[in-house]
C-alpha cells in the first residue's frame, strides 16, 4: 500500500512538473466559476482607456461579464505572440489541420483534417478573416489540445488581472461558459501593446491573400478613422456586436472596446465616436486644462461629431445616448440583428457547408459581421447567415441573386 501511494506520489509530481504553468489553472476556473452574463440589464458596455497609464476614462458596465465571441482571438493570439517571443513557436513553423479544426464551422479558412499551413498564415486567417479553425488549429500546435489550451488561457487571463474572465475555447464560438468583460478586454489590449510590440501589426492588416483567395479585415475601422490601427471584431446572437480597438493620435494611445451593440455599423460608430471623445479630452489635458475626472465629458458630448449632446426630455446614461443615436436615426434598424440570409437547401452538410465558404468569400463585405451556420436533418441542409439588420440582408441577398444563387431573407422570430 505504500509503495503503490508512493508510486502514486512520484506520478502526479512527474505530471505537474510536465504540466508546468497547467497545474494552476484550477485556482482561476474556480474563482471564475461563478461567472454569468446577467439578463436584468442593457446589454451594451463600453471603456475607453489610455494604453499607457491604464487610466480609465468611460466606463458603462465594464465590469459587466459578458459573451467574447470571436474577441476570444485576442487571448489566444496573446498566448502564441508569448510562445514566439519564448522561441516555444517560430512563424515559418508548420501545423497541421486537424479534424476538429477542419470541422469549425464558419467563418472559417476551409482547410482540410491533415492539409497544413504556416504559423504566421494561420495568425493573419485570425487577425483578418477571424478564422475559426485557424484559432483551434494553432492552439493545438501551441497547448496540445484546445481544451488543455483554454486552461492556459484562463490563468493567463488570472496572470493579467482578467477578473471577469473564463475560456472553453479558442475561437468564441458560442458556449456560455465563456466569460469576459470589457474592461478585461482592455486590460489584455494594453498587455499586447506592452508585452508584444513586435507582433501587434497582425491585428492591423487591412487584408489577406491565401491561394489565390483575398480576404479583407472585418475591422472596417482600418483605414477609414485615422489613428486606428489595430484588434479585433467578434459577433455572435448571445453577444451581439463586439469591437476591441486602438488607436494612436498625438502621441496617446487609447483602446475603445464596445460589447453587445444591435448591428456593425452602430458598433463601428459608437468605437469611433468613443475614441474622438477621449482623444478630445487628452488634447485638452497637453493644453493645460485640468479634467481628474472624465466621465463626465462623454456624457455631454455627441462622440460621433464631438460636439456637445443635448438630452431631450430625461436625462439618459452616456452608454444610452451613445448607442442609440444611430438606431433612432434610420427606420431600417427597427428590426435590429433579427434578419437572415438563406443561401440554399442541401441534401448533404457538407455542400451547405461549401455553400456557406463560398458566400461568405464572394461577398464578404456584405457577410463578415454575419453569423454562418448549416441546420437540418435527414438530408435537408440549410445554409443561413444570422444576425443581420434589415438593410443589409435585403442587399446581401439581391447580390447573392444576381449571380444566380437562390436566395431569400427574412426575420427570425425571438
Amino acid at each position: 500500500m505504500i509503495q503503490r501511494l508512493r508510486r502514486w506520489a512520484l506520478t502526479a509530481g512527474a505530471a505537474s512538473a510536465l504540466l508546468g504553468p497547467l497545474a494552476a489553472p484550477m485556482s482561476a476556473l474556480a474563482q471564475t466559476s461563478d461567472l454569468r452574463v446577467p439578463t436584468h440589464e442593457p446589454r451594451t458596455t463600453a471603456i475607453v482607456m489610455d494604453a499607457s497609464t491604464g487610466e480609465i476614462l468611460y466606463d458603462e458596465r465594464a465590469d459587466s461579464p459578458r459573451y467574447p465571441a470571436s474577441v476570444t482571438k485576442v487571448m489566444t493570439l496573446y498566448l502564441a505572440f508569448e510562445a514566439l517571443s519564448q522561441g516555444r513557436l517560430h512563424l515559418d513553423d508548420t501545423i497541421v489541420v486537424s479534424p476538429l479544426a477542419a470541422s469549425q464551422p464558419p467563418t472559417k479558412l476551409g482547410l482540410r483534417a491533415g492539409e497544413t499551413i504556416t504559423v504566421r498564415d494561420a495568425m493573419l486567417a485570425m487577425c483578418v478573416h477571424s478564422a475559426n479553425d485557424m484559432a483551434v488549429a494553432l492552439s493545438e500546435k501551441i497547448g496540445g489540445t484546445e481544451s488543455r489550451f483554454a486552461s492556459m488561457m484562463t490563468l493567463k487571463a488570472e496572470q493579467l488581472g482578467m477578473t471577469h474572465t473564463r475560456y472553453v475555447n479558442a475561437n468564441g464560438l458560442p458556449d456560455n461558459r465563456q466569460i469576459t468583460s470589457a474592461h478585461d478586454i482592455a486590460i489584455l489590449t494594453r498587455a499586447v501593446l506592452r508585452d508584444f510590440p513586435q507582433y501587434y501589426y497582425f491585428f492591423g492588416q487591412k487584408d489577406f491573400s491565401y491561394h489565390g483567395r483575398t480576404m479583407v479585415n472585418t475591422n472596417h475601422l482600418l483605414g477609414k478613422m485615422p489613428g486606428v490601427d489595430g484588434l479585433k471584431t467578434g459577433f455572435t446572437n448571445a453577444a451581439g456586436f463586439n469591437l476591441d480597438a486602438s488607436a494612436m493620435r498625438n502621441g496617446h494611445r487609447l483602446i475603445a472596446v464596445v460589447m453587445g451593440s444591435s448591428s456593425s455599423a452602430v458598433r463601428n460608430a459608437d468605437v469611433e465616436g468613443l475614441l474622438l471623445t477621449g482623444f478630445d479630452i487628452e488634447d485638452r489635458r497637453d493644453r493645460g486644462e485640468r479634467i481628474p475626472v472624465t466621465q463626465a465629458l462623454f456624457e455631454r458630448q455627441d462622440p460621433g461629431a464631438a460636439r456637445l449632446y443635448e438630452a431631450s426630455q430625461t436625462r439618459r446614461d452616456a452608454i444610452d445616448m451613445i448607442l442609440t443615436r444611430n438606431q433612432s436615426a434610420s427606420p431600417a434598424r427597427v428590426d435590429g440583428r433579427n434578419w437572415f440570409v438563406q443561401v440554399g437547401k442541401f441534401r448533404s452538410r457538407q455542400a451547405a457547408e461549401t455553400r456557406i465558404a463560398f458566400v461568405s468569400h464572394r461577398f464578404s463585405r456584405l457577410f463578415d459581421d454575419a453569423e454562418a451556420s448549416v441546420g437540418g436533418r435527414r438530408r435537408v441542409y440549410v445554409a443561413r447567415f444570422t444576425g443581420m439588420d434589415r438593410e443589409t440582408a435585403r442587399e446581401a441577398c439581391s447580390a447573392v441573386r444576381s449571380h444566380g444563387i437562390a436566395c431569400t431573407e427574412g426575420m427570425r422570430r425571438v
